[in-house]
């Protein structure tokens, strides 16, 4: 949303309402320090207001679009009777797209809704929560998707094709551009808690440490690439599993968890990349996907989600199956011929945060001239 805001053309109010379960509950564990986010905070410049819900752990899933609308809209709708808004839209479809129906049915606004990959594929498996996303859908001026592959997806869940429109993710072309790979190499080695290896290729997967996001088979993989090493930047409730995984394969020596990485260093660490492995499980078309490729790092990952639209040809990287032997086999064939970074990083040229700010106003300008649905 900030590159929305640069544009200037539109006034955004964000809403980001905190899901709390009941007393004590809410007061203890976790859930401590999410009960003291303050009613309104500021993200990057921009206030985003945090109205609480109801939340019940594990079993209220299906149910929380019904207790965040009613959360939201006594706030909204004092804001909307002081400033009238035009569209309400929602970055998420499940359960921000049925929440933001029932407040945009209530100030008789249009809708827009975003989907982004999880929220189709997990909650659109559950029949509760997908006849609540039909009917977020039916009531849509626009539906927003990350990619033509899940725009298939959404279709196939029965939306409306007719109002999906592909809206690719952004890119900050500042923080993420060719940086030589010895150079960025050398960087990310000197630091100390990073323990980077100076020498010998080296991989790179980037995600959280869950067992969707697969790092589980790029460790496998390492068995075959006897001179490689694997950096694992993320963290997760998994560590403990791969680590001894990681010892039982007796690879542990070749691979660093280097836990949550920093804003600053990402970038640095993908351009230090000879590979950037993500074997994940499910992704609409994630944004690491692109941040590496403009990094000028080729990728290995599965045929899931937006995968054929990022990587075309063999200078984006290979498509493979989610095998320890095929990710081997596509690191040593990217290893044995690189790309230049250059013609990598070509790949990913038509993204950027500008454009996809300029899509995005234009859809919620043309949905605000239509009116509600």
């Amino acid at each position: 949303m900030q590159a929305v805001a640069a544009l200037g053309e539109a006034e955004l109010t964000i809403v980001n309402p905190i899901g709390l379960p009941p007393w004590p509950l809410g007061q203890t564990g976790r859930y401590r320090a999410i009960a003291e986010t303050p009613a309104q905070s500021e993200l990057a410049g921009l206030p985003v207001l945090h109205p609480r819900f109801t939340l019940i752990p594990k079993l209220g899933g299906d149910s929380n679009p019904r207790r965040i609308a009613p959360a939201v809209l006594p706030l909204v709708r004092d804001l909307h009777a002081a400033a009238p808004f035009d569209v309400v839209d929602a970055q998420f479809f499940f359960p921000d797209g049925p929440a933001a129906a029932a407040v945009a049915t209530a100030l008789g606004l249009p809708l827009t809704i975003k989907a982004r990959g999880s929220d189709i594929h997990h909650w659109g498996g559950r029949p509760g929560a997908l006849r609540q996303m039909r009917e977020a859908a039916d009531r849509a001026a626009a539906l927003l998707s990350v990619s033509y592959a899940l725009r298939k997806d959404m279709v196939a869940l029965g939306m409306p094709e007719e109002r999906i429109v592909v809206h690719y993710t952004g890119l900050d072309r500042d923080r993420f551009q060719v940086m030589e790979r010895k150079v960025a190499r050398g960087l990310v080695s000197a630091v100390p808690e990073l323990g980077i290896w100076e020498k010998g290729p080296l991989i790179v997967t980037p995600g959280a440490l869950i067992a969707i996001k697969g790092q589980r088979l790029a460790i496998e993989a390492l068995q075959e690439l006897p001179d490689a090493h694997l950096a694992l930047a993320g963290a997760g409730e998994d560590e403990p599993a791969l680590r001894a995984h990681a010892a039982e394969l007796g690879v542990a020596d070749r691979v660093q968890f280097l836990g949550q990485v920093s804003h600053d260093l990402l970038p640095r660490l993908l351009s230090a990349a000879d590979v950037v492995v993500l074997p994940s499980e499910r992704e609409g078309l994630a944004n690491v996907w692109v941040e590496a490729l403009a990094c000028g790092t080729p990728l290995v990952i599965p045929d899931i989600g937006g995968a054929r639209e990022v990587v075309r040809d063999d200078t984006a990287g290979r498509i493979v199956p989610r095998h320890p032997r095929s990710i081997a086999a596509a690191v040593g064939a990217i290893l044995a011929d690189p790309p230049s970074q250059e013609d990598v990083a070509a790949n990913a040229a038509r993204f950027s945060w500008q454009a996809n700010a300029a899509e995005l106003v234009g859809i919620w300008r043309e949905a605000a001239e239509n009116g509600p649905r």
